[in-house]
């Protein structure tokens, strides 16, 4: 794939197979458990032999995630199935992670009940620091920006420390997708991320994936796939391929409709603790506006308190009650019920690809409905 290509071009051919007249350009889903084998060379004489380690609906996908992220890569069945992969792959008893204190909360739920149980030592730092000493640390994941707290990390100066010490660097680019930033080429060793959501963008399947430069990391991550078969139905694999092709146009709508919604909040006594990269007065913005290629149309606030958010999300036509992020569709969600040490009333509000003016003036109208905080 030419490097001079722009983002558009990039997601709309990302892992196409050569044209072949009368062909589809991207080939329908292949579904098979079993494939005919060579009675002589068995599996060795061709690509496919059984369908948990082979597919060829897979293989494009994979092809195309690894062309925006810019290295090898591997799908798995949900972001969850990834990272927790990555995490078991890579790490022995006696070894010693970091995670983020401030990233996805079912991540930190895993380190503290299962890798600490192997004898793998857990340590939590904040996104935006300060980090502990790497001295002895097999691998430190970031998630960057956080998830839901929109904190950011300088990749560069943090590779850099990490790799002195001796350890691995892996980032969650969920949030921020391959469009946003590529980890890769700012000296991180691998990427872990949820394909669920703004990546395939149509809050229809689940997906995950892993994608590195090193052929040392690769070999056991797609062998601990192999044997615990977290791998995505074809369907899934296909559906995935298809959004890509739109992710370039989701996510600049998207952007500018965080930035019109963050700009209608800013000056709003009633809502307290807003967080958009892409504001020049967020903690975040000047780490985010020199590394990151756009802002991710992810924004949080809070609202003071429960019954205020479901006052709110009751109001709007636009915004719906729903988890997850990144889709075509604006929805929020009150972190703290999920089990993220939030407020009450703070808010994950991701939005989608409505008009500006409908969705700015939809949330403005909800929040006058809502009233003041009662709490």
């Amino acid at each position: 794939m030419s490097g001079g290509w722009g983002d558009g071009t990039r997601s709309v051919r990302a892992g196409l197979p050569e044209p072949v007249p009368g062909q589809p350009f991207l080939p329908g889903p292949v579904f098979a458990a079993p494939y005919h084998l060579d009675p002589w060379q068995g599996p060795s004489a061709a690509a496919n032999g059984y369908g948990r380690p082979d597919n060829p609906t897979r293989r494009l996908l994979e092809a195309a995630v690894g062309e925006l992220e810019g290295g090898d890569c591997r799908v798995f069945a949900s972001g969850q199935a990834a990272i927790t992969g990555l995490l078991l792959a890579l790490l022995r008893p006696g070894d010693t992670v970091v995670l983020p204190a401030d990233g996805y909360f079912p991540v930190r739920a895993f380190a503290t009940d299962t890798l600490a149980g192997i004898g793998v030592r857990v340590l939590f730092a904040p996104t935006a620091g300060p980090y502990p000493s790497f001295d002895g640390v097999k691998l430190v994941l970031v998630e960057t920006p956080a998830n839901p707290g929109l904190d950011v990390v300088d990749l560069v100066e943090l590779t850099g420390r990490a790799h002195a010490a001796g350890a691995l660097v892996a980032v969650d680019n969920t949030t921020a997708t391959p469009l946003g930033q590529r980890p890769l080429d700012l000296g991180a060793d691998l990427v872990v991320a949820s394909g669920t959501k703004a990546l395939t963008g149509h809050s229809d399947l689940l997906l995950g994936y892993l994608a590195t430069r090193s052929t040392e990391l690769l070999e056991p991550l797609t062998a601990w796939r192999t044997v615990t078969g977290a791998v995505p139905g074809a369907f899934d694999a296909w559906l995935a391929h298809r959004s890509l092709a739109t992710l370039d146009l989701r996510l600049g709508r998207q952007s500018g409709n965080a930035e019109a919604v963050a700009r209608a909040l800013a000056g709003r006594p009633d809502v307290t603790g807003l967080r958009w990269p892409g504001l020049p007065d967020d903690p975040a913005y000047p780490v985010a506006s020199a590394q990151m290629r756009r802002i991710p149309g992810v924004l949080s606030f809070d609202l003071g308190g429960a019954e205020r958010v479901a006052r709110f999300l009751d109001a709007s036509r636009l915004v719906g009650a729903a988890t997850s992020f990144g889709g075509l569709h604006t929805t929020a969600d009150r972190r703290a019920q999920w089990g993220d040490d939030t407020a009450p009333g703070f808010v994950r509000l991701s939005c989608g690809v409505e008009d500006p003016a409908d969705l700015v003036a939809d949330i403005v109208a909800a929040l006058d409905a809502a009233g003041p905080d009662r709490a």
